[in-house]
């Protein structure tokens, strides 16, 4: 079973239904959502990239007037009940809230192909630090050589061709980005966050640039003092806001 969400967005020569109000060049938004139905009956729904570039085709060979057409396709993973030591034929459960992206942006002249994982929530409890920063009379932070690092990642990545096995690319990505994070001894997120990028262009020759988003999710220890408990360091308090929103992008 697979369960997407797919966005389309055209750019290219429609002034006159905005001028002049004629349509006769503009695909309705409805037909856009029908082609997406008609083209997963039509071809197996495998790999989010595949999917999106049959969408691409498919629109700029019907309309002359499009010069650009981008195609997100979201994957929501479902993985299948298991009862005992078998999986059940026809019983799932969603996986998540991760989700692994793709998007195409298709021209008359060439394909870019790039893919993604959002909302992958990742955590270290050992090997984070966050220490020797600035500061001043509103500093309240203390430094730190033992915290718990917390992120939701969200990483894309632009492969260098749009010929080639999609899946395997993306398994590979994405392990790599949780292998560096578990075992890198980080100094701060924006540390770990370069590790992880650049470990990815250098280990995956099909990527050309790799964007990675991680928020700061704190997880704040709770003073048990107050109790007539010690603090050991193993009570905290997550905390949605505020967070910094660390993000870069790595480009070969």
């Amino acid at each position: 079973m697979r369960d997407v969400t797919v966005g389309i967005r055209f750019e290219g020569n429609y002034e006159a239904s905005y001028v002049a109000g004629d349509n006769r060049d503009v695909l309705p938004t409805d037909t856009m959502k029908n082609t997406v139905y008609a083209i997963a009956a039509r071809e197996p729904v495998r790999e989010p990239e595949t999917f999106a570039l049959a969408l691409g085709r498919h629109f700029l060979a019907g309309n002359p007037n499009l010069t650009r057409v981008r195609i997100d396709v979201t994957e929501h993973a479902w993985g299948r009940i298991a009862r005992g030591d078998r999986q059940h034929a026809d019983a799932f459960m969603r996986i998540g809230p991760e989700t692994r992206t793709a998007a195409i942006q298709a021209h008359r002249k060439r394909t870019i192909v790039g893919a993604g994982v959002a909302d992958l929530v990742i955590l270290k409890s050992a090997h984070s630090a966050f220490a020797g920063f600035p500061r001043d009379a509103y500093t309240t932070l203390p430094e730190t050589d033992d915290r718990i690092f917390a992120t939701s990642l969200t990483a894309s990545w632009r492969y260098a061709s749009a010929d080639l096995a999609f899946d395997p690319a993306w398994r590979a990505v994405r392990q790599l980005l949780l292998d560096v994070f578990a075992e890198h001894r980080s100094a701060s997120v924006q540390h770990t966050l370069y590790a992880m990028g650049q470990a990815v262009l250098d280990s995956v020759e099909d990527v050309s640039a790799i964007r990675l988003v991680m928020p700061n999710k704190h997880h704040l220890p709770v003073d048990l003092r107050p109790f007539g408990l010690e603090n050991r360091n193993e009570i905290f308090v997550p905390t949605d806001e505020p967070h910094g929103l660390i993000e870069a992008t790595l480009v070969r």
